[in-house]
């Protein structure tokens, strides 16, 4: 029985190293971030922003990020008090919006209002 147990115990913390290994490793110059408060999202400098600053002030949103015609950069739920920045868009990005009502958003750091706009708004902006 003690063998049993001291097997799984090692499948288990192997399986943890991995995870943990994996989550650690770097994006491809996304960076998705939870902020501990308001504050600190709200702190942050325009020219900090980089090409693209997207910070949810709603629930959640979907972003959708790709190169034009290329890779897709990011495809996911994003939740409240995270943010998504993209610090150089050389080929230019393409954005898509779930939820616009949800999210603040700025093009090289200025804001750029689409609060009132269609569920799955997209916009271009180029490199």
């Amino acid at each position: 029985m003690a063998i049993v147990g001291a097997v799984l115990l090692l499948v288990t913390l192997l399986a943890l190293g991995g995870f943990f290994l994996y989550r650690s490793l770097p994006g491809n110059g996304a960076s998705v971030s939870a902020n501990a408060s308001g504050t600190a999202a709200e702190a942050e400098e325009p020219e900090n922003m980089g090409v693209l600053h997207i910070r949810v002030t709603g629930e959640s949103s979907d972003v959708f990020v790709r190169i034009p015609g290329g890779d897709v950069l990011l495809d996911q739920e994003v939740t409240q008090g995270q943010s998504v920045n993209y610090a150089s868009a050389e080929g230019g990005l393409e954005v898509t919006i779930g939820d616009p009502s949800a999210v603040e958003v700025f093009v090289h750091g200025n804001r750029r209002d689409i609060a009132d706009r269609e569920p799955g708004h997209s916009f271009t902006i180029d490199g």
